[in-house]
């Protein structure tokens, strides 16, 4: 699947998705996050869940864009570390890249950023479960 073809599945299934699929390749996806005020938590930065999302989408359409439209993978593991707090009012970027692809599972890694930020707000690992028809019929 394209990024184009990745954003508007997204939009369709999930239409309260923030999201904006900016790039993907074979193996990797790109993903901006607009952050606005739901997004905040007490303190004035990005709540924990907010990056979750992020991470897991970027996941899923790194996926997308490698098996095609697997529509039935589900995370079955996601372990965030939050390395520093995110600037409250810039979008976040979420980097992902699909580091082994197995049977059945597959293993990736996500850096998010504060969008025009080198460095990394947070660093994600997730594992996502493939549905055995999706291996022979990858679309």
């Amino acid at each position: 699947m394209t990024a184009d073809q990745i954003q508007s599945f997204l939009q369709q299934e999930f239409p309260e998705n923030p999201m904006f699929v900016e790039s993907c390749e074979n193996r990797r996806a790109r993903l901006r996050l607009d952050v606005d005020h739901t997004h905040l938590r007490p303190g004035g930065t990005v709540s924990g869940p907010t990056m979750m999302l992020l991470a897991d989408t970027a996941m899923y359409a790194a996926i997308l864009t490698t098996m095609g439209g697997v529509v039935l993978a589900v995370t079955t593991n996601l372990n965030i570390n939050f390395l520093r707090k995110p600037e409250p009012h810039r979008d976040l970027v979420g980097e992902s890249w699909l580091m082994k692809m197995g049977k059945r599972l597959i293993v990736g890694e996500v850096i998010i950023y504060s969008q025009g930020d080198p460095e990394p707000v947070a660093h994600a690992t997730c594992t996502y479960s493939i549905p055995p028809q999706s291996i022979t019929n990858k679309s």
